[in-house]
């Protein structure tokens, strides 16, 4: 209700500057999922179908624009633990009904400066530690206060100051899984473009001042570096790459003291309509205690460490994922825009102690057809020594207006 109120006021002292001609945009996002879990150790599968609508309205002139968009999740289909309702004998889909306020926000927009006021999504690079969780019907937003600015040639500068965490749990969260989490979260992220692609610097102190979620203990300090580009081989033929270090300590309130290692190494060769993926990701352990590890409470997890959703919360050993993948795309498929399959498998290992937790195979289709995408994937999580013998199927279809 704060940044309701908040978001209010600044559209009314933003009145004045937006007198010229106003152009209005609808925003609409529908969504159907189906997804079916399975779980050694669980004695009933999950079945989901869910319907996910957003809708809105965006206002611009010069400038200036404002949004506000709502959102709404129902669950046609509910034989599944939500994580807030449902037997948990059953596998946990974490799309729980919903509905509520998902963007309220006002942005001034130039050449060399973008503000942005309000609640709103902040994906930064690749999600891996502030990101949107677009996967998830309910997605995360964050009430803050984000500066973009490119003054300068080559130059990006990026920091964000958010108070409120609203999570994917939706208006009914509660307990570890709240509807929103209160903090001084600051985002920063420093880029520069070179020869070989760009080269940034980052920090990222997350604060989540909520007792009930994990006692304070996934407020942290990150710290690092980040080099993502691309070179052509031939006409054909081209490589990206992304190399990441960060340094994560114990920040704010929390009550564990502990420093972690984070790598990435990670490279893709398109060949024509064809691509292969070879990467390493660590996410490194301190001393063996329970979140004294690398940990990203605020990123899209969904898009990392496969997609059974085994290590959303980094275990206290650590993980380390060796992931090879391959895929390949049509265009103009019959009557698809599009249409695209990939494969993905993943080894995963524990930083400390040398052991193998698992494998994971997961598998991909798109297509695209004007503003519908179809896709459908699958999940084989085949447990060692971490977890259980998990394997998942989806369904979806989103039309975007």
């Amino acid at each position: 209700m704060k940044t309701i109120i908040a978001t209010a006021a600044v559209l009314a002292a933003a009145g004045p500057a937006c007198a010229g001609k106003i152009a209005l945009e609808p925003l609409i996002d529908a969504r159907i999922r189906y997804e079916h879990a399975e779980q050694d150790g669980l004695p009933d599968t999950a079945d989901a179908l869910t319907l996910r609508l957003r809708g809105g309205v965006q206002a611009g002139s010069g400038a200036w624009s404002a949004l506000v968009e709502g959102q709404g999740t129902l669950a046609a289909v509910d034989d599944y633990f939500d994580g807030l309702r449902g037997a948990a004998t059953r596998p946990l889909v974490a799309d729980p009904q919903s509905i509520g306020l998902y963007r309220a926000q006002l942005r001034y927009k130039s050449k060399a400066l973008t503000l942005t006021a309000g609640r709103q999504r902040i994906a930064i690079d690749d999600e891996r530690f502030v990101g949107a969780v677009g996967f998830r019907d309910n997605g995360q937003t964050f009430d803050a206060l984000r500066v973009e600015w490119t003054g300068l040639p080559r130059l990006k500068i990026d920091a964000a100051y958010a108070w409120s965490v609203r999570s994917i749990w939706g208006i009914d969260g509660r307990g570890a899984r709240q509807q929103a989490v209160s903090g001084d979260n600051v985002f920063v992220t420093i880029g520069y473009a070179t020869p070989i692609g760009t080269l940034a610097g980052f920090a990222y102190l997350v604060d989540q001042d909520e007792a009930a979620v994990q006692g304070f203990a996934l407020s942290s300090q990150t710290y690092g570096a980040r080099l993502s580009g691309s070179r052509a081989l031939s006409r054909a033929v081209r490589l990206s790459y992304v190399l990441g270090y960060a340094r994560q300590s114990d920040w704010h309130r929390n009550p564990n003291a502990y420093h972690a290692d984070y790598h990435l190494a990670d490279a893709t060769l398109d060949i024509a309509s064809f691509k292969v993926d070879l990467g390493y990701e660590q996410l490194g352990a301190s001393h063996g205690a329970a979140l004294t590890s690398f940990q990203t409470p605020l990123a899209s997890g969904f898009k990392f460490q496969g997609w059974a959703d085994k290590f959303l919360t980094t275990p206290p050993d650590g993980v380390r994922d060796i992931h090879a993948g391959a895929g390949h795309g049509w265009k103009k498929a019959g009557a698809f825009d599009l249409i695209a399959i990939e494969a993905t498998w993943h080894r995963f290992d524990s930083d400390r102690l040398g052991r193998h937790y698992g494998d994971e195979l997961d598998l991909l289709v798109t297509a695209r057809v004007g503003r519908t995408t179809l896709g459908a994937r699958y999940a084989d999580y085949r447990a060692k020594r971490f977890a259980t013998d998990t394997r998942k199927f989806w369904l979806q279809a989103d039309w975007t207006f």
